[in-house]
């Protein structure tokens, strides 16, 4: 949780009674022994952004690239030609592996720790990769789509918790969305990568796509090994050296253990710690709905919830299989439909940029029905244009139309639903429950993901245009539930939504909440943390000398 550190006096002090921190904890690190190769601050910051970017960018590409191998004809051939139903088996069980890797995270992720959880992750995801790319038949295809999802569903389960733990309040949410900008941009590139290949005769049309997600495991097989633990984990399980240097070693611009502004961040989340210890449930409580004044279940419920809604809006009926949507619904062209589908998903990445400058504007409720609204509307328009298709005059410039709200779909997604349910979880989830309420989150996606993947090639084909109501109404519910129930989380630290919920112990609708809904922070909280700063200095204190005798 780096932050910045301007108007903080380094001093060179240290509480007496702190304990586990001596000066030996505290003093710079040789060169040669540095850790990090020596980088700190931003910069550290940079290669842990760098490792989970790449992450969701993977994530990206392989949401995308079955949609061109899907149509691709020597695949088809090579896989027996499957029907409908068996593609979406094929494709939808990836996800089911994805669930399974998310589950995964969520029974042994709190213990491994965040590194460790994404290392195993990126190992699974790669042999199942290299299996892809080595299929001869339907079964064998199946097994490495498993594989992989396995992988993939440890991987996106832990890099937005690794990534919110270590960044700072007023970057965290910027910088998941960043991520999930980078999703985009895998997809995009997977989209154009089938494209281009699709030119080309024999397996490698389809072989060399699937094997290129090679390329990103080695990225994080090279970065994730020498990169910081979560501090907030370390601390969270007794590693309270490990992780105080942690918290230097983000923070960076020369600052020690014995500032005034790691004392109070480590005080704040060991605070938090220590609540959570003293009014931890059992997971029979969580289930019963005990949970004492801290919301857990309901908080789980939030979170996973934002990723359910997220595949319940539509995005994976078109982000698997745009070219066979504007095949089989508008009735483009093979070539015509992926050419359309590579340019959409440019346009898609472009105006996700809008997404990170609103992301901490205007706040993660406003996004989210900002969305659900104009992808309604699409969905409205989708629907509506393509039930005329069929008219012998104009039915072709019902398609085109149809095709350009398809375009408009994915720039309400991109700006505003893309990032904001990844992130939610990793926020509403105290820090016990994090890495469970995220990783719950996440095989809330892949489940939901499953479905819509799964039903979409026999909802095309026996639905036609009434196929595309389904998502209006879903979009057109969400609205008012975000309204109700969903409390903000930008510009908070992680543990004010501790504290919301530890003070309003019955709150389930907050629409009526200002602390709950406003986007700027509570000034209380900001008067909090200065208490809580003048406290640590109000302390007996003793000076720490440094090696050539000066104070």
């Amino acid at each position: 949780m780096a932050s910045n550190s301007s108007g903080y006096q380094y001093m060179r002090l240290a509480r007496s009674e702190e304990p586990g921190i001596t000066k030996d904890d505290t003093d710079d690190v040789p060169p040669h022994k540095a850790p990090y190769f020596g980088m700190t601050g931003n910069q550290l910051n940079v290669w842990v952004t760098v490792a989970c970017t790449t992450a969701m960018t993977l994530f990206g590409y392989d949401q995308g690239v079955f949609g061109g191998i899907i149509v691709t004809p020597d695949f088809l051939d090579t896989m027996g030609n499957p029907d409908p139903n068996l593609q979406g088996t094929i494709v939808s069980l990836y996800d089911i592996g994805c669930f399974f890797g998310a589950m995964g995270a969520f029974v042994f992720g709190e213990n491994l720790g965040r590194k460790k959880t994404f290392l195993i992750g990126v190992v699974i995801m790669s042999i199942g990769a290299i299996l892809q790319a080595c299929a001869y038949s339907v079964p064998q295809m199946i097994v490495a789509r498993l594989v992989t999802g396995l992988g993939n569903g440890m991987n996106t389960a832990t890099a937005p918790v690794w990534q919110s733990e270590t960044s700072k309040p007023s970057w965290r949410g910027k910088l998941v969305v960043f991520e999930m900008m980078y999703n985009i941009a895998g997809f995009s590139l997977s989209n154009w990568m089938t494209y281009g290949f699709s030119f080309l005769e024999g397996s490698v049309a389809w072989r060399f796509p699937i094997a290129f997600q090679l390329v990103f495991s080695f990225i994080l097989l090279g970065t994730v090994p020498w990169l910081p633990e979560s501090p907030r984990w370390l601390l969270a399980h007794g590693y309270e050296e490990e992780g105080v240097k942690v918290l230097v070693a983000l923070e960076g611009n020369g600052i020690t253990a014995k500032d005034d502004l790691i004392v109070d961040q480590r005080e704040e989340i060991l605070e938090a710690v220590r609540i959570e210890k003293e009014n931890a449930p059992t997971w029979t409580d969580i289930l019963r709905g005990n949970t004492g004044n801290t919301g857990m279940m309901q908080r789980l419920i939030l979170g996973a919830g934002t990723q359910w809604m997220q595949q319940l809006v539509g995005i994976n009926v078109t982000s698997y299989y745009l070219p066979l949507v504007l095949q089989n619904s508008v009735g483009l062209s093979n070539n015509l439909s992926r050419l359309l589908a590579a340019c959409n998903s440019v346009s898609y990445l472009v105006f996700s940029f809008l997404g990170l400058v609103l992301i901490e504007k205007a706040g993660r409720r406003k996004l989210m029905m900002w969305g659900a609204a104009g992808q309604c509307v699409c969905y409205i328009c989708i629907s509506g244009l393509l039930s005329q298709t069929d008219d012998p005059v104009n039915g072709a410039k019902f398609g085109a139309a149809a095709t350009s709200f398809f375009f408009f779909y994915y720039l309400f997604f991109g700006i505003c639903w893309q990032g904001v349910p990844w992130l939610y979880p990793t926020e509403i989830n105290s820090l016990s429950m994090r890495t469970k309420g995220a990783a719950l989150g996440t095989a809330s996606n892949w489940i939901s993901n499953y479905v819509v993947v799964q039903i979409t090639p026999p909802g095309i084909a026996n639905l036609g245009w009434r196929f595309y109501l389904i998502w209006m109404v879903f979009n057109a519910v969400f609205v008012p539930l975000i309204w109700l129930v969903y409390p903000e989380t930008a510009n908070r630290h992680l543990e004010d939504i501790d504290r919301l919920y530890r003070e309003n112990k019955s709150m389930i609708f907050v629409y009526n909440n200002k602390e709950a809904t406003q986007v700027e922070r509570p000034q209380r909280f900001i008067d909090a943390d200065r208490e809580r700063i003048a406290e640590a200095r109000r302390r007996p204190r003793v000076e720490v000398e440094d090696e050539d005798g000066s104070a």
